[in-house]
C-alpha cells in the first residue's frame, strides 16, 4: 500500500513537471516566436531538446534547496510516512492548481514559487512554524524581486552593448545577424530553465522516497530522477502554452531580433548563475524583467506597463494563494484518508 502511494505521487510530481513546461514554454520561446525567427512549432522543440540537454549539465544544487531548504526534512521524516505523502501530494496539487489557473488566465506566473507556497502551506498543518526553514523561504521570497532586476539590468545592459557594437551597420544586416544569434540565446534560456526548474521537482521526488520507502537512507538525487524530471519538463514545452506566449511575446513590449537575443541571453546567463547558488529562482520573473529591461531602452513607453502590472499581481499573489489551495487540498485528503481508513 506504501508503495503504490509513492509511486503515485511521484507520477503526480512527474506530472507537475510536464505542466511547469508546458506552464513555463513561453519564457524559452516567447521572444523568438514575436520575432519571426521560428515558427512556434521549431520553436517548442529547438527549447524542449535544450531542456532535456540540461540534464546533463551536472550540478543538484536546487533539487537539494528545494528538499530541505524550505520545510525541515529531518522534522517531516520523524512525523513519518502518512505525514510525508500527505505534505507533498498536497503541495503538488496546490501547485498544480494555481499554475493551470494562471495559464487559464494567461499570467506568467512562477511554477517555482506555486510549488515552494505548495510546500510552506501543507507543512503547517503538520509541523506549524516550527517545520519551516525561515532562511530558505526568506532567500527564495527576496528573489522574487531580485531575479527581475538582475534580468532587467542585464537586458539593458546587453542592448546598450550590441546596439553601441553595430551602431555603423545597416538594419538589413543587423537583423540577419540577430536572427541568427537568437538561436544561440534561446538555446541558452532553454538550457537555463531546465538547470533550474527541473531541479525542483527532483528535491520533491527525493523527499518522498527517503521520507517513506528509503528511510534509512541519507537523502541525494539519484540519476534517475535528473533524467525523469528533465524528460517531463522538456515534454511539457514541446506542447506549449500558448495563450502565455502572446502575453510575454506581444503583450510587454515589441522585440526586433537583435532585443529578442539580449533578453534571452541576459535572463538565461541570470538563471544559470543562481542555479550554481542553489537558488531556486522563477524563469518567468527573470525572463520578464530581461524583455522590460529591453523594451525600455527605446524610451519608457515601449513597455505596456499596464500589461507588467498584471504580471507583477501573479507574482505578489502566486506563494500565499498556492499555500492556500494547499492547505485546502491537504483537510480534503486528509479527510478522505481518514474515512478509508
Amino acid at each position: 500500500m506504501l508503495l503504490a502511494a509513492v509511486v503515485l505521487i511521484v507520477i503526480v510530481a512527474l506530472v507537475f513537471d510536464f505542466i511547469n513546461g508546458f506552464h513555463d514554454a513561453a519564457n524559452s520561446i516567447a521572444t523568438v516566436v514575436s520575432t519571426r525567427v521560428l515558427s512556434p512549432n521549431l520553436a517548442v522543440a529547438w527549447a524542449a531538446f535544450f531542456n532535456f540537454v540540461a540534464a546533463f549539465a551536472g550540478g543538484v544544487h536546487v533539487a537539494n534547496t528545494m528538499g530541505k531548504g524550505i520545510i525541515n526534512f529531518d522534522m517531516l521524516r520523524a512525523a513519518g510516512p502518512t505525514a510525508v505523502l500527505l505534505v507533498v501530494f498536497s503541495s503538488l496539487m496546490g501547485a498544480i492548481t494555481w499554475n493551470l489557473l494562471t495559464w487559464w488566465w494567461g499570467l506568467p506566473s512562477s511554477s517555482s514559487h506555486a510549488l515552494a507556497g505548495g510546500m510552506i502551506g501543507a507543512t503547517l498543518p503538520v509541523l506549524g512554524f516550527q517545520g519551516l526553514v525561515g532562511s530558505g523561504i526568506a532567500r527564495i521570497a527576496s528573489f522574487i524581486v531580485l531575479s527581475p532586476l538582475i534580468g532587467m539590468f542585464l537586458g539593458i545592459t546587453m542592448m546598450l552593448i550590441s546596439t553601441w557594437t553595430v551602431h555603423k551597420q545597416t538594419p538589413l544586416r543587423v537583423d540577419t545577424w540577430f536572427r541568427r544569434l537568437q538561436l544561440v540565446s534561446s538555446a541558452i534560456f532553454s538550457f537555463s530553465h531546465g538547470t533550474n526548474d527541473a531541479q525542483k521537482v527532483m528535491g520533491i521526488i527525493a523527499v518522498v522516497l527517503f521520507g517513506t520507502i528509503w528511510r534509512d537512507r541519507p537523502f541525494h538525487i539519484d540519476w534517475w530522477m535528473i533524467i525523469s524530471c528533465h524528460a517531463a519538463i522538456a515534454l511539457g514545452t514541446f506542447f506549449g502554452g500558448w495563450r502565455i506566449i502572446r502575453t510575454m511575446g506581444h503583450s510587454l513590449t515589441k522585440l526586433a531580433p537583435i532585443g529578442g537575443f539580449c533578453a534571452e541571453t541576459g535572463g538565461g546567463v541570470t538563471i544559470i548563475a543562481l542555479a550554481e547558488l542553489g537558488i531556486p529562482v522563477s524563469t518567468t520573473h527573470t525572463i520578464t524583467g530581461a524583455i522590460v529591461g529591453v523594451g525600455s531602452t527605446r524610451g519608457w513607453r515601449a513597455v505596456k506597463w499596464g500589461t507588467a502590472g498584471r504580471i507583477l499581481w501573479a507574482w505578489v499573489f502566486t506563494i500565499p494563494a498556492a499555500a492556500l489551495v494547499s492547505v485546502l487540498v491537504y483537510g480534503i485528503t486528509l479527510g478522505i484518508v481518514r474515512l478509508v481508513g
